[in-house]
């Protein structure tokens, strides 16, 4: 469809207008953006409209398939078995990809995941991954799907020709203040999911303090709104919302992370780490038809955990992705901070609240994330928090160090983490990590 000004004044007019666009509109109008024949000032224009009015489900799926089709689209048909990926929408501390793709692949599924940097306050699986010596994000489709035929698993970066719509939508919407839009976050989220050729897709939305979504309403709406894209376009999609409230396990940053989920593979973790990868895995397994409830999943899983294939899945993902397979059994190989400051309780009682938020936003400061795409990434940098939640604390207790290269920002930061630990004299109420499980029509797949 050759586009005119005028024609797409209607269409912003009409979305502005409580209107619906059409599939063929939607697609049109994606391909135009995306080749540089729709100027910035216009698409602007209807993000907003878009913001203020919403879109329904088949609009969604429709923006979804066109920003998908804007680039290359994996096929992974060839390779025999279920291709399932799971999806963060993001938190801190949450390298829970690293540990269950494997676990889930020592299972018999393929596991093909396309991830994300850190960016803001929230971590990224592929910066946590290139602080192990070599290792490689960089994959060519080729590459990518040799790797999910066997050793089962892959987990590679977005490349150029993957969803380019997205990129410019997204640099787009970062400056007019249309980010924090249900629908435009859905389809960004599902375009590059899809994109990599998977049946069925696993979601683990976060809300709490720590999350994109720190509203539970808003995060269940994310989650129905990517459940419905998903049975528009033919995919079978399971969300499960969970807390984010702290930050998920005991170690916050890249280096420090990667040895908490090689711990965790050799059957040493915390509780809120455990709980939420396994329900991830139960649900990937189950979808895959490999497991018939959750039950027999979950024995599956810890089969493999305690005969260490999740372990030996990890080690030959990073070799073959041209890592230091060692690094398994030597954390030296990491990179190593330069300083590390002990945070000490001021007072006695119990821990009430570790802010993941500011945790984050610190981080950042450490260099475990970025501000923009430019920044530098301390990969030694990052938290160790030694008391979580409901944990009692005396007086002087380390409850946390933070670490990193650089000492002037590690002392910084450690001088304001107190302000972000809440200890009082009464112990809080837990509650389980899942806060809810939505799920589309799922058909039964065949064993």
């Amino acid at each position: 469809m050759p586009w005119s000004s005028m024609q797409l004044y209607d269409l912003i007019r009409r979305k502005r207008d409580k209107g619906r666009l059409s599939a063929e509109e939607i697609e049109a109008l994606v391909s135009a953006y995306a080749a540089g024949k729709v100027p910035d000032y216009q698409m602007a224009a209807m993000l907003m409209a878009i913001f203020i009015r919403g879109m329904s489900t088949e609009e969604t799926a429709a923006l979804t398939l066109a920003t998908m089709n804007s680039g290359d689209v994996f096929d992974l048909s060839s390779i025999p078995g279920p291709k399932v990926d799971k999806h963060s929408t993001g938190g801190v501390g949450d390298k829970v990809s690293l540990i269950l793709a494997p676990l889930v692949a020592a299972c018999g599924v393929k596991v093909p995941m396309v991830s994300g940097r850190s960016l803001g306050h929230t971590g990224g699986t592929l910066d946590k991954l290139e602080a192990i010596p070599g290792f490689r994000t960089d994959l060519t489709y080729r590459q990518f799907k040799r790797l999910v035929a066997s050793p089962g698993l892959a987990m590679m970066g977005q490349t150029k020709r993957m969803c380019p719509a997205d990129k410019r939508l997204y640099a787009l919407r970062d400056v007019t203040a249309t980010v924090d839009s249900i629908p435009l976050i859905a389809a960004s989220i599902m375009s590059k999911k899809l994109a990599e050729g998977i049946d069925d897709l696993v979601l683990d939305v976060k809300t709490g303090r720590g999350a994109f979504m720190s509203r539970t309403t808003q995060a269940r709406k994310l989650a129905r709104k990517m459940i419905a894209i998903g049975a528009q376009l033919g995919k079978r999609v399971v969300a499960l919302v969970t807390d984010m409230s702290e930050p998920l396990g005991e170690a916050v940053g890249n280096a420090v992370e990667v040895v908490e989920a090689i711990e965790a593979l050799k059957g040493r973790w915390r509780g809120d780490l455990e709980e939420v990868t396994l329900a991830l895995g139960d649900e990937m397994l189950v979808m895959a038809g490999l497991a018939t409830n959750p039950e027999q999943a979950r024995r599956l899983l810890l089969r493999a955990l305690s005969q260490g294939l999740g372990l030996e899945k990890f080690r030959l993902m990073v070799e073959a992705q041209g890592g230091d397979p060692r690094v398994v059994d030597d954390y030296g190989l990491l990179s190593q901070p330069a300083c590390r400051v002990e945070v000490r309780a001021e007072s006695a009682g119990f821990v009430r609240k570790i802010d993941a938020l500011q945790v984050g936003l610190a981080g950042v400061r450490l260099g475990v994330g970025r501000q923009d795409l430019d920044s530098k990434i301390d990969h030694s940098a990052g938290f160790l928090f030694k008391k979580k939640v409901g944990d009692r604390v005396a007086k002087d207790d380390v409850v946390a160090e933070v670490l990193g290269s650089d000492e002037t920002k590690v002392r910084e930061v450690a001088g304001l983490l107190p302000e972000f630990i809440s200890v009082g004299t009464g112990a809080p109420r837990r509650s389980g990590m899942v806060i809810a499980r939505l799920a589309g029509p799922l058909t039964p797949r065949r064993r």
